[in-house]
């Protein structure tokens, strides 16, 4: 029988269904998509062998869940995703606030609807999707709020006293009975405030100005906090996290090819940049390496970590200025440079929390620094170090090119110079082209690996840069020394 036809308890009861517990529902589904191989939390990458077993083990022991770890860490994600395992719809009673069962009614409307109107009580379907409730707390969040209150407009209405529980107005909570319940950011939540999520987790008691109401709610709950309260507003009560039968940590992707993946995956580029501007893979794992140097650097406070979106706003931002470039040159197509990093620069300030000294040294130069770090990586993944120490028969890869620039020559590397300038540019080195076709990889182009080498180069301090308004200076500083000397 098609359940949407179904729209009375009479027609309910008939039908054979049978009420279940929300977190025996989840669990049965699960233990469904377990045994046919399904996808349960489509889109999370990284977390496969980590948090993902930990999240599947909580929901078949029924447990409320503490998602624990920094911000950019797919919390959220992975409890909107929850949903997927619930039941496609379930029957209300018609016209309740709390989502009764109509053959399991927890509420003194639904209560006295059955008693009144028995099999002909009006039943609707209540799509999974309308199951699902996030709070965010904030310092603001009231009891009244998240429990409820005695309504006074409701009072005068119904003509009922302040001792009667039908003037109560629920809040949030018992809203959402038979839901899967959010709370992100826990710790800013105020200490009296989670005291009274005590009862709720445990007994399933509410009180509302003095009203003890009984209500059996059934609600899976999950909450997100960072492991470090770095915002100094507050920290998780214990009785309240001894509540939460699940702790799981969550972490950032732990190789760059997994953040690559997840970036490609969440970035939003218009079809207008990606039909006409090609991102190296050495760009795409720059993007990454930035990412993960920024969570280790001395300058970053570690404790507030480093989002995933660092990366996403920084591929964003690489395209646009691949694009700006392009359309100021009047070209079609492009190649994304490391030059064009400079435009990415204010995605990489706006997502990092500085320590003192990362402050003394100023959120510009910060992101310099890891953008030349990351570079230099980068740099020796593909290519020897040059300042390693050469066996006697081994030759100097580098050579013909420190010659070329220990002969007073340079190279400037225009933030918006044309492709035909910047190829010419390139090419003007000598052995460079050699170089790189040497060290090509398959499927790589061959200008952003020459342009690489310029970049490793220096950082390595072979040779000297200097970065000006709208370019960088390739040169030999001891030769325009010598030169200065000769004068």
């Amino acid at each position: 029988m098609d359940i949407q036809k179904i729209k009375t308890l009479g027609q309910l009861k008939s039908s054979g269904y049978k009420p279940k517990g929300l977190k025996q529902e989840m669990r049965d589904n699960l233990i469904h998509k377990l045994k046919n191989r399904e996808k349960i939390f489509e889109g999370i990458l990284g977390f496969e062998d980590t948090v993902l077993p930990d999240m599947e083990r909580a929901v078949l022991s029924g447990h409320n869940i503490l998602l624990l770890g920094l911000r950019g860490q797919a919390k959220t994600r992975m409890a909107r995703l929850m949903t997927g395992l619930l039941d496609e719809y379930i029957p209300v009673v018609e016209g309740s606030e709390l989502n009764d069962d109509p053959l399991l009614p927890i509420s003194r409307y639904a209560s006295d609807k059955i008693a009144e109107m028995g099999d002909d009580t009006p039943v609707i379907w209540m799509h999974r999707s309308e199951r699902y409730i996030e709070k965010l707390a904030t310092p603001d969040v009231s009891i009244a709020d998240l429990i409820g209150d005695v309504d006074p407009i409701k009072a005068a209405n119904l003509k009922l006293p302040y001792s009667d529980e039908r003037v109560i107005h629920f809040g949030l909570i018992p809203r959402s009975h038979r839901c899967i319940f959010v709370i992100n950011e826990l710790p800013d939540l105020q200490a009296r405030i989670q005291v009274s999520l005590f009862n709720i987790l445990q007994e399933g008691d509410l009180q509302i100005r003095g009203f003890k109401v009984r209500l059996p709610l059934d609600i899976a709950f999950v909450f997100t906090a960072n492991p470090e309260d770095y915002t100094n507003r507050g920290s998780i009560i214990t009785p309240l996290k001894d509540r939460i039968e699940s702790q799981i940590l969550t972490h950032y992707p732990r190789s760059v090819e997994t953040a690559m993946q997840i970036t490609a995956q969440e970035a939003k580029i218009p079809e207008a940049q990606s039909k006409h501007i090609h991102v190296p893979t050495i760009h795409r794992k720059l993007i990454e390496m930035i990412s993960f140097n920024a969570r280790t650097s001395e300058y970053v406070d570690e404790k507030s970590g480093v989002s995933a979106r660092l990366s996403i706003s920084a591929l964003e931002n690489l395209y646009s200025t691949a694009e700006r470039r392009m359309l100021l040159n009047g070209e079609k197509n492009t190649v994304t440079r490391i030059t064009d990093f400079w435009g990415v620069i204010p995605a990489i300030t706006g997502k990092v929390e500085l320590v003192y000294e990362g402050e003394q040294e100023g959120p510009y130069n910060v992101a310099l620094s890891l953008i030349f770090k990351s570079v230099k990586e980068l740099f020796l993944e593909y290519f020897p170090n040059p300042n390693q120490k050469l066996k006697r028969e081994s030759r100097d890869e580098y050579g013909v090119i420190k010659a070329w620039f220990s002969g007073g020559n340079s190279v400037d590397l225009m933030n918006d110079d044309s492709n035909a300038n910047y190829e010419k540019a390139l090419n003007a080195v000598a052995g460079l082209e050699k170089l790189g076709i040497n060290y090509l990889p398959a499927g790589e182009e061959l200008c952003p690996l020459m342009e690489l080498v310029l970049y490793g180069l220096s950082e390595s301090e072979v040779i000297g840069k200097n970065i000006m308004e709208n370019s960088l200076n390739f040169s030999d500083p001891l030769s325009g020394m010598l030169g200065d000397l000769d004068n």
